[in-house]
């Protein structure tokens, strides 16, 4: 399962960021109209609103779980879910999870 875990990791990173630099190729550097387009829909609020609260749920878990495992810290996770996201977080904690309950 860690192999796959980390597998994940990867393509939570690579997927979503082909689709953001595809974007940003199409418009140039367009904040604002990448903002626009994102929160323009009721679907598209689902998405982010869902995503957020999924976030900080995994905020939640992961605080109360890395005082149990050796892991690195708590900010590198928020710092991934908050520059790559939570498909990349997610996978990536679950890895070091595995791998130290492996050790154990």
């Amino acid at each position: 399962m860690k192999k796959l875990y980390l597998l994940l990791a990867i393509i939570g990173a690579v997927v979503p960021y082909y689709f953001v630099i595809s974007f940003f190729i199409e418009n140039g550097f367009n904040i604002a109209l990448f903002s626009q387009q994102l929160f323009s829909t009721f679907p598209s609020w689902n998405f982010v609103s869902d995503l957020l609260i999924s976030i900080v749920v995994f905020l939640i878990f992961l605080s109360r779980e890395i005082k149990k495992y050796k892991m690195p810290s708590i900010w590198l996770f928020v710092w991934i879910c908050c520059c790559v996201g939570l498909s990349c977080a997610l996978p990536l904690f679950l890895y070091y999870r595995e791998k130290n309950l492996e050790t154990k």
